[in-house]
Parts: C-alpha cells; structure tokens; sequence
C-alpha cells in the first residue's frame, strides 16, 4: 500500500525531473507552495483526494486501482525466499 511519505517522494522526483519549483507545481495544481512542501517532506498527515489528484495530473500521473498485492510477493514472502 502507497502511503503519503512514499507519494511524496515521488512527487518530489517527478517535480524535479520536469524542471518545475514547488511553487510553480503549487501554481498549476492550485494548491499552495506550503502544501506541496508539506507533502514532499512527509509532514503532511492527510490530504484532500482533489488535491492529490490536482498535483498528481500536472506531473503525468494518474490513480489506478488494483486488487492488494495483486499476486506480488510481500515482504515477508521476499524474507522468506531470501533465507534458507
């Protein structure tokens, strides 16, 4: 499961990789600079679903949904294999 900290670093990623400030990503997602920081720092606990959506479109991303783990082994399955 993605969590905000782990969505925040990719948006931070995707941000830098497109050349973009947090406060011209802030601009076009008409969100604020504070929020986008928020986010990428990970000190943001909850964001509204059309702001991340808003940030999320400006980037090229977009949302999918897909059934947990959907056959991708977890962790512990990854452990497991790992040691004899």
């Amino acid at each position: 499961m993605l969590d905000l900290l782990t969505l925040g670093e990719e948006i931070a990623t995707q941000r830098k990789a497109f050349g973009l400030t947090q406060t011209e990503l802030a601009k076009r997602s008409r969100t604020s600079r504070a929020t986008i920081t928020a986010l990428e720092t990970g000190s943001q606990r909850e964001l509204g679903f059309n702001k991340i959506m808003s940030i999320l479109t400006v980037l090229g991303f977009d949302l999918r949904l897909t059934t947990a783990n959907a056959g991708r082994p977890t962790l512990e399955d990854l452990q497991r294999d790992r040691d004899p």
